[in-house]
């Protein structure tokens, strides 16, 4: 138990470093005019994914979850996956990329990295993170739990974004 509630506050502090790399970028683009949406589903989501941090090692030591190799390795795996795409959309969007929704206009969408096969590769990481995370120690309620929560704060999400995304590129009126 002790090495899965070290690997949590890995992953904790990996998302202070998100967090470090997003203000630097909300100023960044703050100073070039950016148009912040989206700012009533963010404490939602802020709070699931505390909860998922939370909930993985309270799971297992109040439910005396096991570690199960053939479950618990792989999930290791996809775990460390993620964080490689996370890190992969943040390098490719540079200063663009944000915990929050915040589009600087006139930009063209980015169509490298990640982004020339997905849409929202970054949201493909989250929630295959939040499956992996609780199943390293087979934390099942948590990833339950995570996984339909996080459907709904991230549908509310994408069509945000798509939305910000879509009023960023139209034409600004002289």
């Amino acid at each position: 138990m002790t090495w899965y509630a070290l690997l949590v506050a890995a992953v904790a502090v990996e998302r202070v470093a998100e967090l470090v790399v997003a203000r630097r970028n909300e100023r960044w683009s703050r100073d070039r005019r950016a148009i912040v949406a989206g700012d009533g589903h963010y404490p939602a989501m802020v709070a699931l994914h505390v909860g998922l941090l939370v909930g993985c090692p309270l799971e297992v030591w109040l439910g005396g979850r096991p570690f199960v190799p053939v479950l618990g390795w792989p999930m290791l795996a996809v775990l460390v996956g993620a964080q490689g795409l996370r890190w992969w959309c943040i390098g490719t969007l540079g200063p663009r990329w944000n915990t929050r929704v915040i589009v600087v206009p006139g930009l063209p969408l980015v169509a490298r990295g990640p982004y020339r096969l997905l849409r929202h590769p970054n949201y493909v990481a989250v929630v295959a993170e939040g499956l992996a995370l609780p199943l390293v120690h087979t934390a099942w309620v948590t990833a339950a739990a995570f996984t339909m929560l996080n459907a709904a704060v991230l549908t509310a999400r994408i069509r945000c974004e798509n939305q910000a995304l879509a009023a960023a590129e139209a034409p600004v009126p002289a």
